[in-house]
């Protein structure tokens, strides 16, 4: 089991704490959703099975500066009531400057961005907003657990 569910269990104590809680799981038809419409919206990319597991789990995460994408409000099959940073829009933003279209965004924090690095084929963590690399992973799994770590 990835560290990054662990991790998720003890935000969501923090949470409960609180009287707040994580965010449902997305469901396999939104999920499907949002995959049908990537490509029209960003092009020829392909989101990680990984990614997909954090989004059943969880659909998105917004704790202690730690932004996670869900899935975009377009494809819920519920409305809700809180913010959630979706996946494609949030992507459509960051594109918007021609240097960042070599990444798939993941998620960011108020230093870093979480990404995935088209052209060197690997999982990075870099500064917001330079884009200087401050870390390489070998997999989603271990991006999001030290993103999650950063943040507890």
């Amino acid at each position: 089991m990835p560290q990054w569910k662990d991790l998720l269990t003890e935000i969501e104590k923090i949470e409960k704490k609180y009287g707040s809680s994580l965010r449902e799981p997305a469901s396999d038809t939104e999920i499907r959703k949002m995959n049908d419409n990537i490509h029209q919206r960003l092009g020829n990319i392909t989101i990680t099975q990984s990614y997909i597991e954090f989004l059943q789990k969880v659909n998105g995460l917004d704790f202690n500066g730690l932004v996670i994408y869900g899935i975009d409000e377009d494809f819920l099959d519920n409305e809700i009531d809180e913010e959630l940073h979706g996946f494609i829009e949030t992507n459509e933003i960051w594109y918007e400057n021609d240097w960042q279209k070599k990444y798939i965004f993941y998620g960011d924090s108020d230093t870093a961005w979480y990404c995935f690095d088209l052209k060197e084929q690997l999982y990075v963590e870099l500064d917001k907003p330079s884009g200087t690399l401050i870390q390489s992973y070998d997999s989603f799994d271990s991006m999001l657990s030290d993103a999650i770590e950063t943040v507890l």
